[in-house]
């Protein structure tokens, strides 16, 4: 990062004609700027401000302080800001710059940190106008312009009050010559604990926080390089037409653009995929586009705006076809096929049956028969997709690729780049950046393949990053999904038998969509006993958004469907959701949904609900209106993929500048959720030594890993493989220099379609009950209690964040978001407001439980928590609505309570 001298030396004095302060400091940039935001990224390299929507003003990530106010800056033009003072994160003072690092750190409220660097700067603005007046409910009101997808604002707010209680105290301190509470490095507001975690187990700050809270760590977007251009992508105009011309002549005209490239430039395979190999990377003259965000070309310039604006002139003659919108009709006999070069719409078809169902349905003595809906949504990651390519020569004299991707499996990139360029996979490195948020939406490349195709062909480095609207048509959403359901049980409340049938929205191209379904057939029965089950569920290829991984997986569509079919049941019967759960949830060593048996790691669904019961039984009470839901997700990939992990300690003859002596290598994509946090755990642990010793090392130069950072499977893996590579060292003395490597595996597990009679389907499943409560005066959403069984808390603080993240995501799912699109296919939600997430003063109180019954032949008997947190959600929800006012739900989104049904407002 440049320092504020090298920025105002990087001025070219002869194009300039806006000035203002910066940091202090008078600055003089170009006029042809969109905004004051692009002028501090693009031209005085200050980074802090992040791009996660410009020019639209709607995340809050880009925040600055101009003249004492709070601005977002994709906002404010040049004109505007002519004259006056901005202030960045980079010019705050540095006691200031700790304080507010240190209490965001200490609290947890950062995960990927993408978003908070624009929060620190609101916090400052809100304390220096409200100072210790500041309270939570205001903080809450203020932080509505802010997104982040991550933490779910609990611990955020816990930060500002911890901040807000400091302010006077501080001032005070400061006016008398002395230092104020936070500013001592071992302790922030005098007391709360500020170190590194010193083991397994132990509370304490993630990796890399401070760096993240201030933005000096970089994401893509923010690196630059000497010589670099920018990409940028020409989309389709249609979701389903035949494409007979592409006109670029206009474009290669344009003011800067060095080059354009299309589909007839591309040298190796023309189509990538994680599992089929059936998404093109651009669509040819000759060929059909199959969803809205297929390319069409890449224009390469020397900026970004120019890039962007000769991409426009690309023209496109189009045959226009009618799209396959509806995935039940397109799925049926005799239809058209939806995408090209393919035949038939079926991606996927999953079942399995135990036992006659028809029949011991005939014998319940109740039964329910119902069709639940779920909603495609957007995963909205604070930091749209970003690549940069940098060509280099290698000593053989051979060209090879250094890229640099937010992906979640940078191997799977890899290899998709070399076969796009024909190149042996040798000659491509890929090395991962933590990435601002994903949630299974970075599985799949975004631009990786046609950055690196300019990036390849001019032998110049190239950077691409998608705008918001580019990334919310292009990445895989959360499948639509929609599930017929029978169910019965005996006049107990005891599950007889299960009948399920799924068809779920795919899209366009495979993605993992046929996983996806793959995974809520397996899940259909949630965390319950079920002697007979029947399921059956395909994933349907339409022209609509392609759908593939997201946060659940699948397990969190079924579960709203099983949950809402068990609170029907539990009144038919006459008892309470939670005693209709307790009577039906599994136990050691009862055979589960598809037939695996259970191990001792599922005594956790009870342990969940003996938890949640005294505040079950205290809302009923109190005369609240009261949900309950519980689940179960996997830890893993299972279904009989083989899963390895590999990880590598080194110890460095001499340490580096911050005094680390001790490498820990892994595979694992960075995206918020601590994977970093815990391998330095491990190895401080395994090692007895001290985590300020570690660096935390994504190595990509080497065969590491085996697939993606997905499934819940990040910290189980990553920790058997560092205490393993550890283990390793401590036998042979712990020598510098050398390479100590360890593995975890696991392939044990069965696939669904093998058809065995007690298949092991997964290897471990993290478990969870969460109870909502809503006030029926109010009808306003009170409280959500989430009480989750991780096997193993490696750091209280980040599983608690991981929880509460995923709760208000949930909540979300159930009340508010949905990624709808018309029958052209063309998504209607288009912007980040649009998709309705739930803003800070939304957000209801969670109290979160932490469990912890061990999971067998898991590493310190870890069990996932990234996923699971979401899982239970929507069912609960569901029942506490059905509570308030005795409607049943089979939609989502249900409309948040004590809102009118409408979305949360962002004021």
């Amino acid at each position: 990062m440049l320092s504020i001298d090298k920025m105002l030396n990087s001025v070219d004095d002869g194009s300039v004609t806006t000035q203002f302060s910066v940091n202090g400091r008078d600055v003089a940039v170009r006029d042809d700027h969109p905004h004051l935001l692009s002028a501090l990224r693009d031209e005085l390299d200050i980074t802090s401000p992040k791009d996660g929507c410009s020019p639209t003003g709607q995340c809050g990530c880009c925040t600055v302080i101009i003249d004492g106010k709070a601005q977002v800056s994709c906002q404010v033009s040049l004109a505007k800001v002519a004259g006056r003072s901005v202030s960045t994160l980079e010019g705050f003072d540095t006691d200031e710059r700790t304080r507010l690092a240190s209490a965001f750190a200490a609290c947890g409220a950062l995960q990927c940190g993408f978003c908070t660097p624009g929060i620190l700067v609101r916090t400052k603005a809100l304390l220096d106008k409200k100072g210790a007046g500041l309270t939570r409910d205001d903080a809450a009101r203020h932080l509505g312009g802010h997104l982040c997808r991550c933490t779910g604002y609990v611990k955020i707010l816990d930060a500002v009050e911890m901040l807000a209680a400091s302010h006077d105290a501080r001032h005070d301190q400061s006016d008398q010559g002395g230092p104020g509470p936070g500013l001592g490095g071992d302790t922030v507001d005098g007391g709360t604990a500020l170190e590194l975690p010193r083991g397994i187990g132990q509370r304490g700050i993630r990796y890399e926080a401070a760096e993240l809270a201030l933005g000096d760590r970089d994401y893509v977007d923010d690196m630059r390089v000497p010589g670099m251009l920018h990409g940028a992508l020409r989309l389709t105009d249609h979701a389903r037409a035949d494409v007979i011309g592409i006109d670029t002549a206009a474009a290669r005209a344009a003011a800067g653009v060095v080059a354009v490239f299309s589909a007839a430039d591309i040298p190796g395979e023309l189509r990538v995929g994680i599992i089929h190999k059936d998404w093109p990377i651009m669509i040819p003259e000759g060929g059909r586009t199959s969803y809205l965000g297929d390319v069409l070309a890449i224009v390469v310039a020397d900026t970004r705006e120019q890039a962007r604006a000769a991409a426009a002139l690309i023209s496109v003659e189009y045959r226009v076809l009618s799209p396959i919108t509806d995935p039940v009709a397109a799925v049926a006999e005799g239809a058209e096929s939806a995408v090209w070069g393919l035949e038939g719409n079926m991606l996927s078809h999953s079942a399995y049956q135990r036992g006659d169902v028809d029949a011991a349905l005939a014998a319940s003595a109740h039964t329910v028969h119902e069709t639940f809906e779920t909603a495609r949504i957007e995963h909205a990651f604070l930091e749209p997709e970003s690549t940069l390519v940098v060509p280099e020569i290698g000593a053989d004299g051979e060209l090879r690729l250094q890229v640099y991707s937010g992906g979640q499996g940078v191997w799977d990139d890899r290899n998709q780049i070399a076969s796009v360029l024909g190149i042996d996979t040798g000659r491509v490195t890929v090395t991962l950046v933590s990435n601002g948020g994903a949630f299974g939406g970075k599985e799949d490349m975004a631009n990786q393949a046609q950055t690196a195709l300019a990036a390849w062909l001019l032998q110049r480095p190239v950077k691409c990053t998608l705008s918001r609207e580019e990334s919310l048509l292009m990445h895989p959403k959360r499948h639509p999904i929609q599930m017929e359901y029978w169910a019965g049980c005996d006049a107990d409340g005891k599950l007889t038998a299960l009948k399920a049938r799924m068809v779920g929205d795919s899209g366009a191209y495979a993605s993992v969509g046929m996983k996806v379904l793959e995974r809520a057939a397996g899940h259909a029965s949630g965390p319950y006993v079920v002697p007979t089950i029947d399921v059956d569920a395909v994933a349907a290829r339409t022209n609509n958004p392609v759908c593939g991984a997201f946060r659940g997986f699948g397990a969190n569509q079924a579960q709203f469907a099983m949950e809402g079919v068990i609170d029907r049941l539990a009144e038919m019967v006459g008892i309470s959701g939670w005693e209709m759960r307790w009577r039906n949830a599994i136990v050691p060593g009862v055979v589960w949904g598809p037939g695996q048996i259970m191990d001792d790691g599922c005594a956790g669904v009870r342990a969940c609900l003996e938890a949640v019961r005294p505040a079950y039984d205290a809302a009923v009470a109190a005369g609240k209106a009261v949900g309950l839901g519980i689940g179960l997700k996997n830890s893993g990939l299972g279904n009989g993929f083989k899963e390895l992990a590999r990880a590598v300690v080194h110890f460095r003859e001499t340490p580096d500048a911050n005094g680390r002596d001790v490498e820990v290598r892994h595979c694992w994509t960075e995206m918020g959720q601590g994977v970093h946090t815990v391998a330095m755990q491990v190895a401080a642990e395994e090692l007895a030594i001290a985590p300020e010793r570690i660096e935390v090392i994504v190595d990509t130069t080497r065969e590491l890993g085996a697939g993606q950072t997905t499934g819940s499977r990040g910290t189980l893996m990553g920790a058997g493989s560092v205490a393993d590579a550890c283990k390793t060292a401590i036998a042979d003395g712990c020598r510098t220099g050398v390479d100590y490597e360890g593995e975890w595996r696991v392939d044990w597990t069965n696939a669904l379609y093998e058809g065995l009679e007690n298949p092991v389907i997964h290897s471990a499943f993290g478990y969870a009950a969460q109870l909502v409560v809503i006030d029926r005066e109010t009808g306003k959403l009170e409280k959500v209690v989430a009480v989750h069984d991780v096997g193993r808390a490696m750091n209280p603080t980040l599983c608690e964040g991981q929880v509460e993240g995923s709760v208000h995501m949930g909540l979300g799912y159930a009340f508010t978001e949905e990624f709808p699109a018309d029958t052209d296919g063309r998504p209607l939600n288009m912007t980040l407001r649009s998709l309705a997430i739930i803003r800070p003063k939304d957000m209801p109180e969670v109290e979160t439980i932490l469990i912890e019954v061990p999971q067998p032949r898991a590493p310190y008997g870890i069990k996932g928590v990234g996923e699971i947190g979401l899982v239970p959600t929507a069912g609960a929800c569901a029942a506490a609505l059905r509570d308030l006012d005795g409607i049943w739900r089979t939609r989502l989104p249900m409309g948040l309570p004590g809102k009118g049904g409408g979305a949360p407002s962002d004021d």
